[in-house]
């Protein structure tokens, strides 16, 4: 049985799910005013590989995860060049599904638009103030947080840090800097909607309660995101669900930040990588498998060190690949399921102990030390006159890592044609003379021609994205 750390309960538990057999999920989805960086890559394939492993176990999977395509950031970027709002959403909305599937994450099964569902949240906040747990301001409409049974369950802090974290806005008629906002009155040049308090917009918080609610009903089984949201975005989604008497969120799971020289990586820092960045100068699966490495809930490095350790790894796994021509089960289905299909090849006593690593809190470190394990086997066996043997364990590695999303490559099909090797050619005498523009506009011609790039000390490596 599956157990996850609960934030709510900050323990360890077994994932108690509403209905046997089915688990509903709604994970925090991009507010699409900018390129997603690595933090959003990190967290868009850990519940990747969380909903692989459910789907893997025999379970049918609703997975919901909403776009925020309006935001004050989104309306700020419209403003400052000249575009409108809907422009700038939908170009980042696009960019961040091209880099999710080029991460190899699964679609939504639902990916709501909070624009989409402004006339219920209007319904949603006028019950709240009927209900006189809401109020209105000057400028908005706020809830009372002072009314809401348990408010700050997920923040598990003193007030004192409620309040240094709150994301508020002054506002003089407010009860309490504890208070958020549900709805913001209209500023000029702002889109807005119809309400009861007058033309405005809804704020964040209410998106997600609204549409998790609409599409997954009460007490649904898992919310989760990037750790960062556990307060006060969470918290205030579970508190307006309690205000109104909805049961919630059954389990709350979070994941850990992305960290660059000790500090988190965020826009508002500065620090952040571009996911396309990454992808353009790496095999993504890299990025996947480093993501493995660590526990969900830890913080990691992702440097060019951290990098190149991963691609290594990742080559280890390609090696055998081609070594026993294996082909991903990923090539040709989404996911695989336990016991059905080429699943059906993977050794049972290794699945078990695969899964026991993946029930105790998602522990993919162990499930992936597990797989390397059986890496060295497989190869053993073949050196040893023992072709079949070995080919049995590799299958079982290219099922287990199609499990986590991982596929394996086992053709090398990257055959260069002369006009190709000569540009590779040229870019290593370029990066030789440290000619360090002429090595990029080298790289962006590869690129888009289909290539991903790659520096290594024996040149430059390229392969088919």
């Amino acid at each position: 049985m599956l157990r996850l750390y609960d934030t709510a309960t900050a323990t360890v538990r077994p994932l108690d799910l509403r209905t046997e057999g089915k688990v509903a999920m709604y994970v925090c989805g991009p507010t699409v005013y900018d390129r997603a960086h690595l933090g959003h890559g990190r967290m868009a394939l850990v519940f990747d590989v969380l909903r692989r492993y459910l789907l893997f176990s025999g379970l049918e999977v609703n997975f919901v995860s909403n776009v925020t395509d309006v935001d004050d950031k989104i309306i700020e970027r419209a403003a400052a060049e000249g575009r409108t709002e809907v422009d700038v959403a939908a170009q980042f909305e696009a960019t961040w599904w091209e880099d999710a599937d080029a991460l190899g994450v699964l679609r939504p099964d639902e990916a709501p638009h909070a624009t989409a569902y402004v006339e219920r949240m209007v319904e949603f906040i006028e019950e709240l103030v009927r209900r006189g747990v809401a109020y209105e301001t000057s400028d908005g409409v706020y809830l009372d947080v002072g009314q809401v049974r348990g408010y700050g369950l997920l923040a598990r802090q003193s007030l004192e840090s409620l309040r240094a974290g709150a994301r508020v806005e002054l506002a003089e008629d407010k009860r309490s800097p504890l208070d958020f906002v549900l709805w913001k009155k209209a500023k000029p040049g702002e889109p807005t909607w119809a309400s009861p308090w007058g033309p405005g917009r809804p704020g964040w918080h209410t998106e997600c309660v609204v549409m998790s609610l609409d599409l997954l009903g009460d007490g649904f089984d898992l919310h989760g995101g990037g750790l960062d949201l556990a307060f006060p975005h969470h918290e205030n989604e579970r508190a307006q669900a309690v205000a109104l008497g909805h049961p919630f969120a059954r389990h709350w799971v979070h994941n850990g930040w992305v960290m660059v020289e000790g500090q988190k990586m965020s826009k508002s820092l500065q620090n952040f990588t571009t996911l396309r960045d990454l992808i353009e100068r790496a095999d993504a699966r890299a990025f996947r498998l480093l993501v493995l490495g660590a526990h969900y809930r830890s913080p990691i490095e992702v440097t060019p060190e951290t990098m190149e350790q991963s691609g290594a790894a990742l080559s280890r796994l390609d090696a055998l690949a081609r070594r026993f021509s294996l082909h991903s089960p990923l090539e040709d289905a989404g996911f695989v399921v336990k016991g059905v299909g080429p699943a059906a090849q993977a050794d049972p006593a290794s699945v078990e102990r695969f899964c026991d690593a993946m029930d105790d809190d998602l522990d993919t470190p162990a499930a992936r030390a597990m797989i390397f394990e059986l890496v060295t086997r497989a190869n053993e066996l073949a050196d040893e006159g023992r072709s079949e043997e070995g080919r049995a364990v590799a299958a079982t590695v290219n099922v287990l890592c199609a499990v986590l999303g991982l596929a394996l490559r086992g053709s090398d099909d990257d055959v260069l044609d002369p006009e190709i090797a000569a540009l590779v050619a040229e870019r290593d005498r370029a990066r030789a003379r440290r000619d360090w523009a002429s090595a990029d506009e080298i790289r962006r011609r590869l690129s888009e021609s289909g290539w991903v790039v790659e520096d290594s000390p024996e040149g430059t490596r390229i392969r088919h994205r």
